[in-house]
């Protein structure tokens, strides 16, 4: 050992590490900070924050029949000018189906449940591998850069934790000509407020937080 130091290979350096009360309380810290995103997480992906004054109403046309209810019952307490839905082509019986993507399917619902036709209107996107929303947001930034009606603003309305991810997306697409605000429909088929007991709602929130965080610091148009 003498000569290897002699030789200038090793060097006696102090150094600091925690002590036992360190560890307790630095485990006990990030169990708290754990604890903490654990008990608002949902919350934070579910997020509402509607414009006052939105110009039209925006489904996600995937929603669940009760999210469309959700939804009619949104355009009926505001004074929006349309509902539009938008949606991809739907996956499963394309060839056997009237009709072939979620935009018009949720357009149909939103008809047979009373609203008035004259009021909807349907944006299907196209049939991507990838990022679907961000292109059924581009079919809409589409349409109405063509449309008559004068729309400087929506709300999107999606479902639980999916919406505060469509909500970045929506905006990457349409801002700053468009402003976008955004409506939550609480899941009918978990608790929100005790998701972890379910096991839908905890496919439903893990996979949203991943894909909001690939959205929100990877991902780009």
């Amino acid at each position: 050992m003498k000569l290897i130091r002699k030789m200038g290979l090793i060097s006696l350096r102090e150094t600091w590490t925690l002590t036992l009360k360190g560890w307790v309380f630095f485990g006990l810290l990030s169990l708290g900070c754990m604890l903490g995103i654990f008990s608002n997480i949902y919350t934070f992906l579910s997020v509402n924050a509607p414009l006052p004054q939105a110009d039209v109403l925006v489904v996600e046309g995937w929603l669940p029949d009760y999210g469309i209810q959700g939804a009619i019952a949104e355009f009926e307490n505001r004074g929006y000018q349309k509902v539009i839905t938008t949606g991809a082509p739907v996956p499963i019986g394309f060839y056997l189906a009237e009709y072939k993507n979620f935009a018009e399917l949720s357009g149909a619902t939103f008809q047979a449940l009373g609203l008035n036709p004259d009021q909807l209107v349907a944006v299907p996107g196209p049939n991507a591998i990838k990022d679907r929303t961000y292109y059924c947001a581009i079919a809409l930034r589409d349409w109405l850069s063509t449309s008559d009606l004068q729309i400087d603003s929506i709300n999107l309305l999606s479902l639980g934790p999916h919406t505060r991810r469509s909500w970045l997306i929506f905006k990457k697409a349409l801002e700053p000509s468009v402003k976008v605000g955004a409506i939550a429909l609480p899941p009918q088929d978990y608790d929100p407020q005790t998701w972890w007991q379910y096991s839908e709602g905890v496919r439903s929130i893990l996979s949203e937080a991943i894909a909001y965080m690939y959205a929100r610091f990877f991902w780009s148009p």
